[in-house]
């Protein structure tokens, strides 16, 4: 009893190592291996079935990257084991890597049936408990050889199956029979609890020795050299200080099983549905075991490829969620990102998230779980309420670089006053294990003490790890209520919320705003043909519906598409997920992910086609998918469109003149009327005159690119830090600088420049009547860890920076005056970035970029504002050839711009006239008030018929107005997101600051 503590705590250590756990399981014997090698990609377990195998022995290599082998398990149960607990125990060669990042393996039965799956923590199968002695085990191995990847984020090949080699990365190590000794198993888990307990405890607390020694007196009663024969008098030992309960101002925890799994990160979508079926199958399996289990798992769209792939597990599943041990949440497709997807897309999210859990499995989810996403758009509190959600929980801002989060359960208030109640649990992690360390810290971390006392607790391996492990459960159970601990009590997430909001009713503080994670701000920029393929296909999709609805109601022979949108809207939002819209995938998923989407807006051009052929044949003319009223050039014409209308395209000549283009002085000189704007000899914008207001916009050469070393500390494509800002190269020299368009209706100067490996061209274009000054980039980037941007300095003294985001915007500070501002050194806009004085403001629009900057400048004339846009990057990891190769993208400089015109011209940016043989068409559906911006107009998904129109206020204040439809109506009414009715629609409409609106029209038949 007088053992220094230390030498105890090393003496228990080393019994746990070296004896304890490898007690574990008593007799084994192996079992006999035979293989079958999949020469391509994965294959059904019925062909597997039907394969030939050949003789394969443990100690053998095997595996090359991304490849798939299926191995034929095969023996018997020793008779004399009858009466014993029998296992299957598979070691397929795992390696010290994270249980998701490497070999993954499901048990199926000689019938095809799925099993369980196989990981590092979680390898066994019971075969008998306990078993006859004598039955025969027959089992499949389906085992993938996925590679681990992200190494200190050094640049690899074997992020894509094209280039990864063949070299079997794997060698098998064991499939055994064997026999579990639940007493040493047992003993190994008390031990485990009350030392990490212990750790845990002040030293000064008597607790803490009371723990000591309880375990010295363990160590005492047990004989290292017959641990199986003496663990029974060891945990009686342990038997009062385990019994001993929490005292009643102990931490709550409610607990939830948990296996977070990116639906592509450092692996493919193909391998996620394996992924997700493995986890699933652990999962009912456990249940079936630990009643009590409850796991809450998001992500609708892993459901879906589940019940499409593996109908067996798929049944386990919705009989757990009868049952009460699952927990459908989350009402998303998938974890998106919660930064860059559009307001329409950010919609479908929750709708097509909501409608599979409720159609699939009679769930009405009612939070949002959004724990790792990088950042958080402040348009969601409104879209969850509007969609039924009550709750919102987070994680990833426990990650924050500069400053902590001041709040742990909180109620989130978006940018049109909404509030979600939100928590982000203090444990900050949703990977727990029931670890002392991680209860403690929970407990320590939790910002609302003396306001509440309960937080929640995602436990379980993610990734592929397989979820919730048995080992977990009977730690929970003997955590329930024990002293110096916070309690445990497994429950539903929605148990926790409920409790948490009536515990903390109205004195939850409240967080306004976006929630902006100060970290991973690279990813509004990181593979931009990624996010370049969401913009089109989010746009594309809203004018494909459009289109289809206005042929559907004028023309009811007409098949609206809804099975063909469905699929298209599900494929762009898995693409949302939160690793592969931000950048931060292999290779591989980026590589697929460019081709889905040249597919994606392949297939909803012809959609779109077919339902403009549907509206009739006409003369040429022009269609307008923006909801406002534009004037442009197209082809030889100025013409002038309504918004969601068309209007028959001129014959001849578009008028006099419109666009003076003069060289002067070495400088080119382009006038509009409007604009007059000078290029100077080396291809910059030497001044910006608005014309219209009789000022300067800029204070320093315009459009300048500057590039930037870029060597984030660590997350490679995910960060950019600080300190690239402390070099950077002006790309002043130009090739040449040349007129190549002079008018009457555009004039455009084409600038060519190199450097580095690369090599980009720009034609900065003024068309008649336009206030936009276009500026269209073709450039082939070979640069290697470098930054681009695009620096206006504007003669705008702002304070605040204003950026699109879904169904609004929100203001950022331009200075630094606090950690909170500093940390905002790169922030995201949609398709516009704004800053203004009192009277008069300037925006930046883009076509496709996400990432910008804004900072104020010094100048001999006062104070200036330069906005700059994030271009591309070159990082190397996980993707070692990111964003390298040739890219076309627009952006556009708007002075004198209003919020309103920046609205107006950022969807006029993003959704280009389209030319057609049609008729004249007049708007489906149109508003009076230039505020309201209508989102979507779509046929109803119940395929009644009805016109679904969703609008929004865009400017920051109140609105009235009269929707008006161009077809006969019968009822309107308000509904809620998921087109489900409310109320009758009043005859005007009144909006609040951002206030969204859906609409449900019904054509009088």
């Amino acid at each position: 009893m007088h053992d220094d503590r230390s030498l105890v705590e090393a003496r228990l250590e080393r019994a746990l190592r070296q004896f304890l756990r490898p007690a574990q399981y008593g007799d084994r014997v192996p079992l006999t291996l035979s293989v079958w090698h999949v020469p391509g990609e994965p294959v059904p377990v019925g062909q597997a079935l039907q394969a030939s195998y050949e003789p394969f022995t443990t100690g053998t290599l095997w595996g090359k990257p991304w490849s798939t082998s299926w191995f034929r398990i095969e023996g018997r149960v020793p008779e004399e084991w009858a009466g014993r607990p029998v296992e299957v125990v598979i070691d397929p060669g795992f390696t010290g890597d994270g249980p998701g990042f490497q070999a993954e393996g499901l048990l199926y039965d000689t019938a095809g049936v799925p099993l369980k799956g196989i990981h590092p923590r979680n390898r066994h199968l019971t075969v008998g408990a306990p078993a006859d002695g004598g039955e025969a085990v027959r089992l499949l191995l389906e085992a993938a050889a996925n590679p681990a990847v992200l190494h200190g984020f050094e640049p690899t090949r074997l992020g894509d199956v094209l280039t990864a080699g063949d070299a079997p990365i794997y060698r098998f190590a064991a499939a055994d029979l064997a026999v579990p000794d639940e007493d040493v198993w047992h003993l190994v888990l008390d031990v485990e609890v009350l030392s990490e307990l212990m750790y845990e405890l002040d030293p000064q607390r008597p607790r803490r020795h009371e723990i000591l020694r309880a375990l010295e007196n363990m160590l005492d009663a047990l004989d290292l050299h017959d641990v199986s024969g003496t663990a029974p008098a060891a945990r009686a030992e342990l038997a009062e200080v385990l019994s001993r309960p929490a005292s009643a101002s102990a931490h709550h925890v409610s607990a939830t099983g948990h296996a977070h799994i990116d639906s592509a990160w450092l692996w493919p979508l193909r391998e996620t549905v394996r992924k997700a079926s493995r986890t699933f199958a652990n999962v009912t399996a456990l249940a079936l075991d630990y009643p009590e289990l409850v796991f809450a798992c998001s992500q609708a769209q892993q459901y879906a490829w589940v019940k499409e792939h593996q109908p067996h597990i798929w049944e386990r599943v919705k009989k757990a969620v009868q049952e009460g041990n699952w927990a459908p949440v989350g009402s998303m497709w998938v974890e998106s990102d919660a930064n860059m997807p559009g307001g329409e897309a950010l919609a479908r999210q929750i709708v097509h998230g909501k409608r599979f859990f409720r159609e699939e499995l009679g769930v009405e989810t009612e939070e949002i779980w959004l724990p790792d996403s990088f950042g958080y758009t402040a348009a969601f509190p409104q879209l969850a309420k509007l969609a039924g959600v009550r709750w919102f929980l987070t994680q990833k801002l426990s990650w924050n670089q500069s400053n902590r989060m001041p709040h742990h359960t909180f109620w989130w208030e978006g940018i049109d006053g909404t509030r979600v109640f939100t928590h982000f649990p203090p444990v900050d992690t949703y990977n727990a294990q029931f670890h002392g360390r991680e209860l403690a810290h929970a407990e320590r971390n939790f910002a609302e003490k003396g306001l509440a006392g309960r937080s929640l607790v995602p436990f379980g391996w993610g990734d592929g790890g397989g979820g919730p492990t048995r080992e977990m459960l009977e730690k929970a159970r003997r955590l329930r209520s024990l002293e110096g601990s916070p309690t445990v009590r497994i429950e539903k997430p929605e148990a926790f919320f409920a409790a948490a909001e009536e515990e903390y009713g109205s004195r939850a503080p409240v967080w306004s705003g976006e929630l902006y994670l100060e970290l991973h701000r690279a990813t509004y920029t990181t593979q931009a043909k990624t996010k370049q393929g969401n913009r089109r296909s989010e746009h594309a999709l809203r004018e494909a519906e459009l289109w289809c609805a206005t042929a559907a109601v004028r023309d009811p022979s007409y098949a609206y598409p809804y099975d063909a949108l469905d699929r298209l809207w599900k494929t762009v939002l898995l693409h949302q997920f939160h690793d592969i819209l931000p950048g931060s995938s292999i290779a591989w998923v980026h590589r697929e992910a460019r081709e889905t989407y040249t597919r994606v807006l392949a297939e909803l051009e012809e959609l779109t086609a077919d339902a403009v052929r549907a509206l009739g044949p006409g003369s040429p003319s022009v269609l307008n998918a923006s909801p406002y009223e534009r004037t442009e050039v197209v082809g030889d014409a100025l013409v002038t469109v309504p918004g969601l209308g068309g209007t028959l395209l001129p014959t001849g000549a578009g008028g006099p003149a419109a666009v003076r283009a003069e060289r002067h002085e070495g400088t080119i000189v382009l006038d509009n009327g409007r604009l007059r704007v000078r290029v100077d000899a080396d291809g910059l914008l030497a001044f910006v005159r608005d014309l219209a207001h009789d000022r300067e916009v800029l204070c320093g050469r315009g459009n300048l690119l500057q590039l930037h070393p870029d060597h984030p500390n660590a997350w490679d494509a995910w960060d950019i830090d600080r300190h690239y800002r402390r070099t950077r190269t002006d790309l002043t020299a130009a090739e040449s600088v040349e007129l190549v368009e002079s008018g009457p209706l555009r004039a455009t100067v084409r600038v060519v420049r190199a450097f580095g490996s690369s090599r980009i061209t720009q034609e900065i274009g003024l068309s008649a009547a336009s206030r936009r000054l276009d500026i269209v980039t073709d450039i082939d980037w070979r640069e290697s860890e470098k930054v681009l941007k695009a620096a206006f300095p504007l003669d705008v003294q702002a304070e605040r920076s204003s950026a699109e985001i879904q169904f609004g915007h929100v203001h950022r500070p331009t200075h630094a005056n606090t950690g909170w501002d500093a940390a905002r050194f790169e922030i995201c806009a949609h398709r516009w970035l704004r800053v203004a004085e009192e009277s008069y403001g300037v925006a930046v629009l883009n076509d496709s970029t996400y990432g910008h900057d804004v900072t104020r400048t010094p100048g001999a004339d006062g104070l200036g504002t330069t906005v700059r846009l994030t271009l591309l990057r070159a990082p190397h990891s996980p993707d070692p050839e990111t964003d390298l190769g040739t890219h076309r993208f627009t952006y556009a400089l708007l002075p004198g711009a209003g919020v309103g015109d920046a609205v107006a011209e950022g969807l006029a940016l993003n959704l280009p006239l389209r030319r057609a043989a049609a008729p004249a068409l007049e708007p489906l559906v149109g508003v009076d008030h230039p505020a309201v911006t209508v989102e979507s107009v779509k046929l109803a998904e119940d395929r009644s018929g009805d016109v679904v129109v969703r609008l929004y206020e865009s400017r920051g204040g109140r609105a009235r107005a009269k929707v008006t439809a161009g077809f006969p109506v019968s009822r309107a009414e308000v509904t809620d997101l998921l087109e489900r009715p409310l109320r009758e629609a009043p005859p005007e409409i009144e909006l609040r600051p951002f206030q969204i609106l859906t609409l449900r029209l019904r054509p009088a038949r």
